[in-house]
């Protein structure tokens, strides 16, 4: 079958408009840099939202890709393969987790989360300490389940009913959670810097106040670090610099630099609820994703990357703070690693998206995190001379946004 040409008015012919595309279609990415249709350079600061963790076609991915897809591509779970093992070797030597599943996103890995934690909870104490306390703001997916988790109303509307036993409090609100978490809760689940929320960290003290309370009610804390997750604060996982051990912990996004690929980590006694037949997935823990997210944790477990990324940290929160200072437009710049938000002024709320298209206009591609906070999720070997060349477009593309009022 011969194909037709396709742009970005075909997405409008052929797709369910679930997403409404940016107005360029790329086709070519390299390091930090997106080629569209037109040849248009684009330096890339959203990184496939927080995915492409090492940039485009890193050549060590491509080439572990390369060497998988010449071996192995499938099994399915009736078997266990090299690359499936090897890399939950890799995540349970450096991290406190004992055991890993496999699947293909995040969402996936939040649903099995969620479920072990009931599941665990059914086990040792029964069917009546089944519920799970989440925060407002949170983002865990978009499959019923973790979408009811998830503390964003606007994302389970017209979808009820809803599965039930959750309940959300504010982030950062020791009392809020205190008031609510009882014997009949399994587990508490939380962001340590909310994401889609706003990219708002925990504070230290509401950090430790969760792990106590939770041990208070035997009930299991649970790490959304999807988004945090693989280096992307500086550590390869953010708990690591917080004082505190959750007792699940999801990672996907950068896990698999642009790969899909999710995982759930957890200890050798909560994983035991998981007995043969309590979960499954066709895809999860497939060679090709497990080798390529193998590379990966390569290269980001390398001491020396992991302390640049607080130095590019700096670098591009000095720049926005400056830019802030001169154009009096961001109201706080916030964030760990190379996960920054730059939250408007009041006057500005509601406007986020007018900066991402005159920043697109100038050649350099940013995110929303909510409709007030512009969010940046490079790669984590990213170029000083892109990230100086970056902030110099973003300068310009917010001058122009408020000339034109």
């Amino acid at each position: 079958m011969t194909s037709t040409p396709v742009n970005r008015q075909t997405f409008d012919e052929v797709m369910v408009p679930n997403y409404a595309p940016q107005a360029i279609v790329p086709v070519r990415g390299l390091g930090s840099h997106l080629w569209d249709q037109e040849g248009r350079d684009y330096i890339d600061l959203a990184g496939g939202i927080a995915v492409n963790l090492l940039g485009h076609c890193h050549p060590q991915l491509v080439q572990a890709l390369k060497d998988q897809a010449d071996t192995l591509w499938h099994l399915s779970n009736v078997y266990t393969n090299e690359p499936a093992l090897a890399l939950a070797q890799q995540l349970t030597q450096q991290t406190f987790a004992e055991r890993v599943f496999f699947a293909n996103s995040g969402a996936e890995a939040n649903e099995a989360a969620f479920k072990l934690a009931r599941k665990y909870a059914y086990d040792h104490v029964g069917p009546q300490k089944h519920e799970i306390i989440a925060f407002e703001q949170s983002f865990h997916g978009r499959t019923l389940f973790t979408v009811s988790v998830g503390g964003q109303p606007k994302y389970r509307q017209g979808f009820e009913p809803a599965p039930g036993g959750i309940t959300h409090v504010p982030y950062n609100d020791i009392e809020a959670l205190r008031a609510v978490i009882s014997e009949r809760t399994c587990a508490v689940v939380m962001e340590p810097i909310l994401g889609e929320g706003g990219i708002i960290p925990a504070t230290a003290e509401f950090t430790r106040a969760v792990r106590e309370l939770c041990d208070q009610h035997n009930a299991l804390l649970i790490y959304d670090e999807i988004q945090t997750g693989i280096g992307r604060t500086g550590k390869l996982f953010a708990y690591m610099d917080m004082g505190v051990t959750p007792d699940i912990l999801t990672s996907a996004k950068g896990l698999g630099g642009g790969f899909p690929i999710g995982a759930m980590l957890t200890t050798a006694e909560i994983a035991a609820s998981f007995g043969f037949g309590a979960h499954g997935s066709t895809f999860g823990g497939n060679p090709l994703a497990c080798a390529v997210a193998g590379k990966v944790l390569d290269i980001v477990s390398d001491p020396a990357l992991l302390a640049d990324v607080g130095r590019k940290h700096a670098l591009i929160a000095d720049q926005l703070q400056r830019i802030g200072d001169k154009l009096g437009i961001f109201k706080q710049i916030r964030g760990a690693g190379l996960l920054i938000g730059a939250e408007l002024i009041d006057a500005w709320h509601g406007k986020a998206g007018e900066f991402l298209a005159a920043a697109r206009a100038q050649g350099l591609l940013i995110l929303m995190a909510g409709p007030n906070v512009l969010r940046f999720t490079p790669s984590l070997v990213i170029p000083d001379e892109d990230i100086s060349a970056a902030m110099a477009k973003l300068e310009t593309a917010i001058e122009q946004v408020l000339a034109a009022q």
